[in-house]
Protein backbone atom coordinates (compact mmCIF):
# COMPACT_ATOMS: atom_id res chain seq x y z
CA UNK A 1 0.00 0.00 0.00
CA UNK A 2 2.67 2.25 0.60
CA UNK A 3 4.50 2.05 -2.65
CA UNK A 4 1.55 2.88 -3.98
CA UNK A 5 0.49 5.80 -2.27
CA UNK A 6 4.27 6.55 -3.38
CA UNK A 7 3.59 6.09 -7.18
CA UNK A 8 0.89 8.08 -7.35
CA UNK A 9 2.53 11.42 -5.02
CA UNK A 10 5.00 10.84 -7.69
CA UNK A 11 2.22 11.30 -10.68
CA UNK A 12 0.09 13.89 -8.82
CA UNK A 13 3.31 15.75 -8.72
CA UNK A 14 4.65 15.10 -11.90
CA UNK A 15 1.29 16.17 -13.59
CA UNK A 16 1.32 19.57 -11.83
CA UNK A 17 4.97 19.96 -12.74
CA UNK A 18 3.87 19.45 -16.74
CA UNK A 19 0.44 21.86 -16.13
CA UNK A 20 2.89 24.24 -14.60
CA UNK A 21 5.62 24.14 -17.32
CA UNK A 22 3.05 24.87 -19.74
CA UNK A 23 1.40 27.81 -18.20
CA UNK A 24 5.06 29.32 -17.59
CA UNK A 25 5.56 29.73 -21.55
CA UNK A 26 2.08 30.18 -22.60
CA UNK A 27 1.38 33.78 -23.62
CA UNK A 28 -0.07 36.10 -20.96
CA UNK A 29 -2.89 37.41 -23.07
CA UNK A 30 -3.50 34.15 -24.39
CA UNK A 31 -7.57 33.61 -24.66
CA UNK A 32 -6.91 29.62 -24.14
CA UNK A 33 -7.55 28.45 -20.45
CA UNK A 34 -4.75 28.71 -18.30
CA UNK A 35 -5.72 26.02 -16.25
CA UNK A 36 -4.34 27.05 -12.91
CA UNK A 37 -7.65 25.24 -10.90
CA UNK A 38 -6.15 21.66 -12.41
CA UNK A 39 -2.78 22.40 -11.19
CA UNK A 40 -4.06 23.72 -7.92
CA UNK A 41 -6.06 20.37 -8.01
CA UNK A 42 -3.33 18.25 -8.86
CA UNK A 43 -0.82 19.53 -6.35
CA UNK A 44 -3.53 19.48 -3.76
CA UNK A 45 -4.05 15.75 -4.04
CA UNK A 46 -0.45 14.85 -4.23
CA UNK A 47 0.14 16.65 -1.16
CA UNK A 48 -2.54 14.65 0.38
CA UNK A 49 -1.40 11.96 -0.71
CA UNK A 50 2.53 13.05 0.22
CA UNK A 51 0.98 12.73 3.68
CA UNK A 52 -0.73 9.57 3.66
CA UNK A 53 2.35 7.32 2.87
CA UNK A 54 4.54 9.64 5.29
CA UNK A 55 2.82 9.64 8.16
CA UNK A 56 2.91 5.90 9.28
CA UNK A 57 6.53 5.51 8.43
CA UNK A 58 7.24 9.24 10.52
CA UNK A 59 5.44 8.78 13.34
CA UNK A 60 6.24 5.35 15.02
CA UNK A 61 5.01 3.69 18.11
CA UNK A 62 9.10 4.44 19.08
CA UNK A 63 8.87 7.80 18.62
CA UNK A 64 9.70 9.77 15.05
CA UNK A 65 11.66 7.88 12.07
CA UNK A 66 13.89 10.85 10.94
CA UNK A 67 16.37 8.95 8.51
CA UNK A 68 18.05 11.00 6.35
CA UNK A 69 15.68 9.67 3.50
CA UNK A 70 12.46 10.24 5.19
CA UNK A 71 13.54 13.65 6.83
CA UNK A 72 14.57 14.81 3.04
CA UNK A 73 10.61 13.42 2.34
CA UNK A 74 9.46 14.70 4.96
CA UNK A 75 10.70 18.38 4.31
CA UNK A 76 10.12 18.15 0.87
CA UNK A 77 6.75 17.87 1.51
CA UNK A 78 6.27 20.88 4.43
CA UNK A 79 7.40 23.08 1.74
CA UNK A 80 5.61 21.76 -1.26
CA UNK A 81 2.17 22.27 1.20
CA UNK A 82 3.51 25.78 1.87
CA UNK A 83 3.90 26.75 -1.25
CA UNK A 84 0.80 25.54 -2.40
CA UNK A 85 -1.04 27.39 0.28
CA UNK A 86 0.47 30.48 -0.29
CA UNK A 87 -0.07 30.37 -4.55
CA UNK A 88 -4.24 29.67 -3.68
CA UNK A 89 -4.40 33.55 -3.56
CA UNK A 90 -0.83 35.17 -4.53
CA UNK A 91 0.81 34.04 -8.03
CA UNK A 92 3.76 31.78 -5.83
CA UNK A 93 2.94 28.69 -8.07
CA UNK A 94 6.16 28.75 -10.55
CA UNK A 95 8.19 28.38 -7.11
CA UNK A 96 6.96 24.47 -7.79
CA UNK A 97 9.25 25.03 -11.17
CA UNK A 98 12.29 24.52 -9.08
CA UNK A 99 10.35 22.29 -6.41
CA UNK A 100 8.62 19.86 -7.87
CA UNK A 101 11.15 18.15 -9.53
CA UNK A 102 13.36 17.96 -6.34
CA UNK A 103 10.39 16.57 -4.57
CA UNK A 104 9.43 13.60 -6.89
CA UNK A 105 13.59 12.93 -7.22
CA UNK A 106 13.22 12.82 -2.91
CA UNK A 107 10.08 10.49 -2.79
CA UNK A 108 11.97 8.21 -5.29
CA UNK A 109 14.76 7.86 -3.36
CA UNK A 110 12.49 6.59 -0.42
CA UNK A 111 11.04 3.86 -3.19
CA UNK A 112 15.06 2.69 -3.32
CA UNK A 113 16.14 3.10 -0.27
CA UNK A 114 16.36 0.35 2.38
CA UNK A 115 13.91 0.24 4.59
CA UNK A 116 15.62 1.15 7.83
CA UNK A 117 13.86 2.98 10.54
CA UNK A 118 15.37 5.02 13.56
CA UNK A 119 13.41 6.53 16.30
CA UNK A 120 14.59 9.85 18.25
CA UNK A 121 13.12 10.63 21.80
CA UNK A 122 9.38 10.62 22.81
CA UNK A 123 10.63 13.88 25.03
CA UNK A 124 7.86 16.49 24.05
CA UNK A 125 10.54 18.86 24.44
CA UNK A 126 12.71 17.08 21.75
CA UNK A 127 9.95 16.92 19.22
CA UNK A 128 9.35 20.75 19.72
CA UNK A 129 12.76 21.80 19.26
CA UNK A 130 12.30 19.09 15.89
CA UNK A 131 9.04 20.44 14.98
CA UNK A 132 10.79 24.28 14.90
CA UNK A 133 13.95 22.90 12.99
CA UNK A 134 11.87 21.35 10.32
CA UNK A 135 9.46 24.49 9.81
CA UNK A 136 12.58 26.71 9.37
CA UNK A 137 14.25 25.01 7.14
CA UNK A 138 11.48 24.35 4.64
CA UNK A 139 10.43 27.84 4.97
CA UNK A 140 14.52 29.06 4.43
CA UNK A 141 14.33 26.48 1.27
CA UNK A 142 11.61 28.96 -0.23
CA UNK A 143 13.80 31.74 0.84
CA UNK A 144 16.30 30.23 -1.73
CA UNK A 145 14.14 29.01 -4.44
CA UNK A 146 12.67 32.49 -4.27
CA UNK A 147 16.20 34.19 -4.16
CA UNK A 148 17.01 32.80 -7.81
CA UNK A 149 13.67 33.27 -9.05
CA UNK A 150 14.60 36.87 -8.27
CA UNK A 151 17.47 36.94 -9.82
CA UNK A 152 17.00 35.22 -13.46
CA UNK A 153 13.78 37.89 -12.91
CA UNK A 154 15.70 40.52 -12.51
CA UNK A 155 18.99 39.97 -15.25
CA UNK A 156 15.96 39.25 -17.73
CA UNK A 157 14.54 42.66 -17.19
CA UNK A 158 17.84 44.20 -17.15
CA UNK A 159 18.59 42.83 -20.93
CA UNK A 160 14.89 43.80 -21.55
CA UNK A 161 14.61 40.03 -22.55
CA UNK A 162 10.45 39.90 -20.94
CA UNK A 163 9.94 36.34 -22.04
CA UNK A 164 6.37 34.47 -20.81
CA UNK A 165 8.35 33.28 -17.99
CA UNK A 166 9.47 36.47 -16.67
CA UNK A 167 5.84 38.01 -17.16
CA UNK A 168 4.04 35.37 -15.92
CA UNK A 169 5.86 36.27 -12.72
CA UNK A 170 4.70 39.15 -10.35
CA UNK A 171 6.14 42.12 -10.16
CA UNK A 172 9.97 42.31 -9.59
CA UNK A 173 8.52 44.67 -6.12
CA UNK A 174 7.04 41.89 -5.39
CA UNK A 175 8.40 39.21 -6.04
CA UNK A 176 11.53 40.70 -3.58
CA UNK A 177 9.37 41.97 -0.80
CA UNK A 178 8.11 37.76 -0.66
CA UNK A 179 11.49 37.00 -0.60
CA UNK A 180 12.05 39.26 3.18
CA UNK A 181 8.82 38.23 4.46
CA UNK A 182 10.22 34.21 4.04
CA UNK A 183 12.90 34.95 5.25
CA UNK A 184 12.06 37.50 8.38
CA UNK A 185 9.69 33.99 9.15
CA UNK A 186 12.24 31.65 8.68
CA UNK A 187 14.39 33.41 11.14
CA UNK A 188 12.49 33.70 13.25
CA UNK A 189 11.75 29.86 13.20
CA UNK A 190 15.07 29.15 13.47
CA UNK A 191 15.40 31.49 16.18
CA UNK A 192 13.47 29.54 17.99
CA UNK A 193 14.50 26.13 17.05
CA UNK A 194 18.06 27.42 18.00
CA UNK A 195 16.68 28.54 21.58
CA UNK A 196 14.99 25.15 22.39
CA UNK A 197 17.52 22.80 21.03
CA UNK A 198 19.73 24.83 24.12
CA UNK A 199 16.81 24.23 26.60
CA UNK A 200 16.12 20.86 25.61
CA UNK A 201 18.82 19.04 24.90
CA UNK A 202 21.75 18.04 27.32
CA UNK A 203 24.03 19.45 25.56
CA UNK A 204 24.20 21.58 21.52
CA UNK A 205 27.93 21.13 21.79
CA UNK A 206 28.37 17.83 22.26
CA UNK A 207 30.87 16.22 19.55
CA UNK A 208 28.33 14.05 17.53
CA UNK A 209 26.52 17.58 17.12
CA UNK A 210 28.76 20.00 17.47
CA UNK A 211 28.90 20.68 13.42
CA UNK A 212 25.89 20.97 13.04
CA UNK A 213 25.40 23.61 16.16
CA UNK A 214 27.77 25.75 14.80
CA UNK A 215 27.06 25.15 11.17
CA UNK A 216 23.25 26.25 12.37
CA UNK A 217 24.55 29.46 14.33
CA UNK A 218 26.49 30.45 11.76
CA UNK A 219 23.34 29.99 8.72
CA UNK A 220 21.46 32.52 11.75
CA UNK A 221 23.88 35.03 11.76
CA UNK A 222 24.00 35.65 7.80
CA UNK A 223 20.44 35.81 8.01
CA UNK A 224 20.64 38.40 10.87
CA UNK A 225 23.40 40.39 8.93
CA UNK A 226 21.03 40.09 5.99
CA UNK A 227 17.87 41.60 7.75
CA UNK A 228 20.38 43.88 9.30
CA UNK A 229 21.20 45.32 6.01
CA UNK A 230 18.07 45.58 4.22
CA UNK A 231 16.77 47.65 7.70
CA UNK A 232 19.69 49.55 7.37
CA UNK A 233 20.80 50.14 3.99
CA UNK A 234 17.85 48.48 1.95
CA UNK A 235 20.27 45.55 0.38
CA UNK A 236 18.42 44.25 -2.06
CA UNK A 237 18.61 42.72 -5.70
CA UNK A 238 21.87 40.13 -6.12
CA UNK A 239 23.60 41.43 -2.66
CA UNK A 240 19.70 39.67 -1.29
CA UNK A 241 20.43 36.52 -3.11
CA UNK A 242 24.00 35.91 -2.30
CA UNK A 243 23.50 36.39 1.44
CA UNK A 244 20.06 34.30 1.19
CA UNK A 245 22.14 31.94 -0.71
CA UNK A 246 25.20 31.93 1.79
CA UNK A 247 22.80 31.55 4.70
CA UNK A 248 20.68 28.35 3.50
CA UNK A 249 24.55 26.82 2.13
CA UNK A 250 25.52 26.77 6.25
CA UNK A 251 21.79 25.62 7.03
CA UNK A 252 21.59 22.64 4.48
CA UNK A 253 24.78 21.50 5.67
CA UNK A 254 23.88 21.43 8.81
CA UNK A 255 20.72 20.02 8.98
CA UNK A 256 20.91 17.36 6.40
CA UNK A 257 24.72 17.37 5.46
CA UNK A 258 25.63 15.23 8.88
CA UNK A 259 23.10 13.28 8.28
CA UNK A 260 24.16 12.13 5.06
CA UNK A 261 28.20 11.67 5.76
CA UNK A 262 26.30 9.42 8.48
CA UNK A 263 23.85 7.58 6.98
CA UNK A 264 24.89 6.96 2.86
CA UNK A 265 28.68 7.48 3.10
CA UNK A 266 29.48 5.69 6.39
CA UNK A 267 26.82 3.74 6.83
CA UNK A 268 26.40 4.52 10.44
CA UNK A 269 22.73 5.26 11.37
CA UNK A 270 21.92 7.34 14.59
CA UNK A 271 19.20 9.38 15.91
CA UNK A 272 20.99 12.48 15.91
CA UNK A 273 18.11 15.41 15.62
CA UNK A 274 17.98 17.58 12.91
CA UNK A 275 20.16 20.56 14.85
Amino acid sequence: MSSILKYSTIVFYSVTFVVLLWRSHRPVNSQISDKRGLMLLTWAAACILHALHLYPQTFTSQGLNLTFYNTVSLVLFIISTLVLVLSVNKKREFIGLFLLPIVVAGIALTILKPEIQVATSNARGLQFHIVFSLFSFSVLTISAIQSILLFNQERHLRKAEIDDMTRALPPLYDSEKFLFQTITIGFILLSIALITGFIFLENMFQQHIAHKTILSILAWVLFAILLWGRWKFGWRGQMAVRWTLGGFAFLILAYLGSKFVQEIVLHRVTDIPLS
